[in-house]
């Protein structure tokens, strides 16, 4: 589904992804981690056929980005970390727009219909985008990435604004996806969500894959075995020791009082 080998990405002076490597099977879902600024985003966008490597090789669902991107964004859905849509538009209309751009039939419109009562949007169907909230928007757009089952997903951030039912209803999309043989790349800062949802999980730092792996395999790369993902992440991006003295000058400035 995705072979990336070497991505190298600048803007200008500065080097988002440094030498990546990625590869994500069908049916995978595939937890893209890291700290803030560590090239996840960048990835996705490149993935996705919004941007282009500085230099590398990639390839997705079968297609270069770089040569033919119009096949690529055919087999994507995409959702980034900040929603853009049409805001004049009602929530049926934004569906109807994206069916129409992407030549798509009757019944994915239906899909559509049948997802926002899934994400209890009903009741906003037919009210203008921008009267609605951030976590309304949110799934406005999960709505549009995913309505035309596409074979790969592409997820940057996916549960920002939204509720605990919500949320719910995101897992169980994306699970039914990766069983039906689609491929995901899911990112988030949400640690308990990526142990719990994600078959294999890329550590990414300063634009490399620093870890990847099973939960089990990046706990024997670690030499944790009984460590939770949240603790992997921390020593694998060698930000452990930081935390602790961080949170041992809190407790002790606590201690002393006001």
């Amino acid at each position: 589904m995705i072979d990336a080998v070497g991505l190298v990405k600048d803007y200008g002076d500065v080097r988002a992804l440094a030498g990546l490597d990625l590869r994500v099977a069908p049916g995978e879902i595939y937890g893209l981690l890291g700290p803030n600024g560590a090239g996840k985003t960048t990835t996705l966008r490149i993935l996705a056929a919004l941007d282009r490597p500085t230099s590398g090789r990639l390839m997705v669902a079968g297609f270069d980005p770089s040569d033919d991107a119009i096949e690529v964004k055919k087999r994507v859905g995409y959702v980034a970390e900040t929603a853009i849509l049409y805001e004049s538009l009602t929530p049926r209309e934004y569906f109807e727009f994206v069916a129409s751009t992407r030549r798509l039939d009757r019944g994915v419109v239906k899909r559509a219909s049948t997802l926002a009562d899934a994400f209890d949007l009903g009741s906003h169907y037919d009210v203008p985008i921008g009267a609605l909230s951030l976590g309304t928007k949110q799934k406005i757009a999960i709505i549009a990435a995913v309505m035309h089952s596409p074979p790969l997903l592409l997820l940057d951030e996916p549960l920002n604004g939204l509720d605990a039912k919500s949320g719910r209803i995101l897992k169980e999309v994306v699970s039914l996806h990766a069983r039906g043989g689609g491929g995901v790349v899911f990112s988030s800062h949400i640690m308990e969500v990526a142990e719990a949802m994600c078959t294999r999980i890329g550590i990414v730092n300063e634009g490399r894959v620093v870890a990847e792996g099973t939960m089990e395999e990046l706990r024997a790369l670690s030499g944790r075995r009984d460590s939770s993902l949240e603790e992997l992440f921390l020593k694998l991006t060698e930000e452990e020791g930081f935390v602790a003295e961080t949170i041992g000058r809190l407790r002790e400035d606590a201690s002393r009082g006001p």
